[in-house]
């Protein structure tokens, strides 16, 4: 792929993406969705990447939903041309929801429309008090149909139903109610102080673990009975066999670090720990 326009990549064991639209709010086109779904693979696949920050650039939007100029262009796509260009913000979404690193959404500011998909895809989001959400679709005659996998999932079926009949907007107060977002911050530095302490846990986390987690959170609560159960056992079997589940069981016995947080550059150790 070319370089990077629409979006910041910056790689690391903290890996960082900026959404970088300030002129358009960071709103969506097919560049950025590209891009995006792009930047989400190279974290996947990315073994020193151990945990990613999303996040809107500088100003008062995360994401306004999808490009106006966008929009037009696709006023006169035929049905085959409407879903293949849907598709490619289907699996976008879908790489950083099935991602094996954990993702932070950093909500710097308003999240509509797709926006809020992206809030919703995340693991674990921090937002500004100030930032408004809404699944304004409706105003426009369509609906939030991409996203509504992962926003269901996130708020469950009787708030989707409001939020997305109405078109309404609502503040990060009800957004942490409804449980799309985790953590509200008054002000930028004591949004970034959270998401920091964030990482930093996650960081101490098993990688291994992580990823399998994650597909544990998918998966079992889609299933039921005599499935569930033998999905979870065997789940937890495979884990304490792991290389890092025992090195995980050892560190504890012996009251030691984990490899995992020992290998971690020093000035992302956590503080207090010995060496």
């Amino acid at each position: 792929m070319e370089e990077f326009t629409r979006i910041i990549y910056q790689p690391g064991t903290i890996t960082r993406i900026t959404l970088n639209r300030p002129e358009v709010r960071n709103a969506f086109d097919d560049r950025m969705i590209e891009e995006l779904h792009h930047a989400a693979w190279l974290c996947d696949r990315d073994d020193q990447c151990r945990v990613v920050i999303l996040s809107g650039g500088d100003g008062k939007v995360f994401s306004a939903g999808a490009d106006i100029n966008w929009m037009r262009s696709v006023v006169d796509y035929s049905w085959e041309e409407n879903v293949r260009d849907s598709e490619r913000l289907a699996r976008m979404l879908d790489m950083i929801w099935k991602n094996r690193k954990p993702f932070i959404c950093r909500v710097n500011g308003h999240a509509i429309g797709g926006g809020c998909g992206l809030v919703a895809v995340c693991d674990v989001a921090v937002a500004l008090t100030r930032a408004k959400f809404g699944f304004t679709e409706v105003k426009l005659g369509i609906a939030p149909a991409v996203i509504s996998p992962y926003v269901l999932r996130k708020i469950g079926f009787s708030h989707a139903r409001r939020f997305f009949l109405t078109g309404e907007l609502f503040d990060a107060y009800e957004a942490q109610y409804i449980g799309l977002v985790h953590i509200l911050a008054d002000t930028i530095e004591d949004m970034d102080l959270e998401v920091n302490r964030l990482a930093q846990e996650l960081l101490t986390s098993s990688p291994n673990a992580i990823a399998h987690t994650k597909e544990l959170v998918r998966s079992a609560w889609l299933m039921g009975g005599e499935q569930v159960l033998r999905y979870t056992v065997g789940k937890i079997a495979e884990l304490r066999v792991s290389q890092q589940g025992q090195e995980g069981l050892r560190a504890f016995l012996e009251k030691r670090e984990p490899e995992w947080v020992k290998e971690l550059p020093e000035e992302l150790r956590p503080k207090g720990k010995s060496k």
